[in-house]
């Protein structure tokens, strides 16, 4: 995305809407809890219609689906709504639990790290909604911050897909020791580009032996939890899909060269925290879409790796 790019004239076939990002010039009021739970659902079901629609060519019904979306006030509500929801205020940071996690091992850690490197670890936020939540505001970390559609001057906006991706040799200072996708994989249109989009965080993954802290690293507690992905996602998408359980999506990210750290099951989401080991191409699999779960309450949730 260039947003200094010129506007261009809308087509006839809508774009996917993990490929757009509309403009929002005024802040829109606070929402209830409940009525921002009604925009996300909403929406969320808006755009698995919108995708369906455009897989099929139903050309007409995309239109059809996108003009409904654009008429309950399009991305922009549906970030609003997403702000307001995860609001600190409320409980709903998901960095909660990720420092929740982490700070016992970085306390102990962070004056010999940053001592030794003179440097903070490097956290890369995909899909940043906040520049104030719990980890920004932990101080352990230099936080990068990218978002399809910012709404904050300090929220680079950028498509992580166009991310460009560092060069092996330079991993040590441009790569990051932790990447967040909270309640960003979910947002992807299908399947396939979940799965990309997992599989391209390792590239960006600077690993132990790429950087000057062998010693803390050797000597257990952080080196056995970064480089990492902590990966949050809504919990039906785990729990009550027909296609994704938690073997499965286990599966998946373990194929792409992590190993499960920790995770929590709640009942609107699911938290992994994941170290990156290294992958090795050669020994990826294809992991297609099976039906494991029959039933006509789950919902079509799925991850697919190539």
């Amino acid at each position: 995305m260039d947003p200094m790019g010129a506007k261009k004239r809308r087509s006839k076939r809508p774009n996917l809407l993990s490929h757009t990002r509309p403009q929002n010039l005024q802040p829109p009021p606070p929402l209830s809890s409940r009525a921002a739970r009604n925009v996300i659902r909403k929406h969320h079901n808006l755009q698995k219609q919108l995708s369906k629609a455009v897989m099929t060519k139903n050309v007409s019904l995309a239109i059809s689906l996108q003009s409904q979306i654009d008429a309950a006030g399009g991305l922009s509500t549906y970030q609003h709504a997403s702000i307001w929801g995860q609001s600190t205020t409320r409980g709903g940071d998901s960095s909660k639990v990720l420092m929740e996690w982490l700070t016992p091992l970085l306390k102990g850690n962070l004056a010999h790290v940053t001592t030794q490197s003179h440097k903070k670890l490097r956290l890369l936020e995909v899909g940043a909604l906040s520049v104030e939540n719990v980890c920004s505001r932990s101080g352990f970390f230099d936080v990068e911050r990218i978002d399809l559609h910012s709404q904050h001057a300090d929220i680079l906006e950028q498509d992580f897909m166009k991310r460009p991706i560092p060069e092996k040799e330079l991993l040590h200072e441009e790569g990051f020791d932790l990447v967040s996708l909270s309640l960003v994989v979910n947002y992807v249109a299908n399947a396939k580009e979940r799965g990309d989009m997992l599989r391209r965080v390792g590239s960006f993954m600077r690993l132990r032996h790429d950087i000057q802290r062998i010693e803390e690293w050797r000597t257990g507690t952080i080196g056995g939890v970064l480089p990492a992905l902590f990966l949050v996602l809504p919990a039906p998408c785990v729990l009550n899909s027909r296609y994704l359980d938690e073997e499965t999506l286990e599966r998946i990210v373990i194929n792409e060269g992590y190993e499960l750290v920790r995770k929590k099951l709640s009942k609107k989401l699911v938290y992994y925290l994941w170290r990156f080991k290294g992958d090795e191409e050669s020994q990826r699999q294809s992991i297609s879409r099976v039906e494991l779960r029959p039933g006509g309450a789950r919902n079509n949730f799925s991850i697919v790796m190539r």
